[in-house]
């Protein structure tokens, strides 16, 4: 049986199998994907470059040598490998755990292909157990706040972090979420806003789902292939 290190580990190694020679791979912020980037390092001289969803990311591609590159000169990133902090079995999923949110969202929009890489634990039924995280201009906070109040949500506000792009994160329990998409707008639309991390306009393509008995679930949509 595999603890949860070691199925973040299956997780994260088993993504490397998808980098194909010459890919601009666009890399996620985390504790699973420290695992894909170790791996990634041993085929830096075959691909173009990484681009990284945070200045963590950043700070670990530069340790191993992964040349780094700009989005706004890369153009299309060929795939993206990323965790989640829930995802289900449409491959919505809610991110933002570590902050990253924003910059997860761009990647992932400009991606062709995002492979999801995560342990069991993280695959739910439906979506909300986990608060979602909303990166937040930080003179809108408390309207923001107000806002939420009215979509029935709890916010929180996550204390002594300030995002990579200079902004705050909400945390917001207890929302009933059964139209992801729906929500997802809804919450993106809120003056003040700068993204939510509902991942659901644009999900993942295809899970790595790693389980306690050593076996790993590839995931498609609704259709497993083991």
């Amino acid at each position: 049986m595999l603890n949860l290190e070691q199925m973040k580990q299956l997780a994260g190694e088993s993504a490397i199998k998808y980098i194909e020679d010459g890919m601009i791979v666009g890399v996620g912020t985390g504790s699973t994907v420290k695992y894909f980037i170790e791996k990634l390092a041993t085929r830096k001289n075959d691909i173009k470059g990484a681009i990284p969803s945070s200045e963590q990311t950043a700070t670990l591609l530069k340790q191993y040598n992964i040349p780094i590159l700009d989005l706004n000169s890369s153009g299309i990133i060929d795939i993206y490998v990323d965790g989640a902090d829930e995802i289900n079995h449409y491959l919505e999923m809610i991110k933002g755990g570590g902050a990253a949110l924003t910059r997860e969202k761009i990647i992932a929009a400009c991606a062709r292909k995002f492979i999801c890489i995560a342990d069991e634990s993280k695959y739910v039924v439906k979506l909300g157990t986990f608060p979602l995280p909303v990166e937040v201009i930080p003179m809108a906070r408390s309207y923001v706040a107000r806002e939420i109040l009215k979509l029935d949500g709890a916010p929180d506000f996550r204390t002594g972090v300030v995002t990579d792009n200079g902004n705050v994160i909400l945390d917001i329990h207890n929302l009933d979420i059964t139209q992801p998409m729906d929500l997802e707008a809804k919450i993106n639309n809120i003056v003040g806003v700068v993204t939510n991390g509902l991942f659901a306009k644009r999900g993942a393509d295809v899970l790595l789902l790693a389980k306690k008995d050593g076996s790993l679930d590839v995931i498609n949509g609704e259709t497993y292939v083991k």
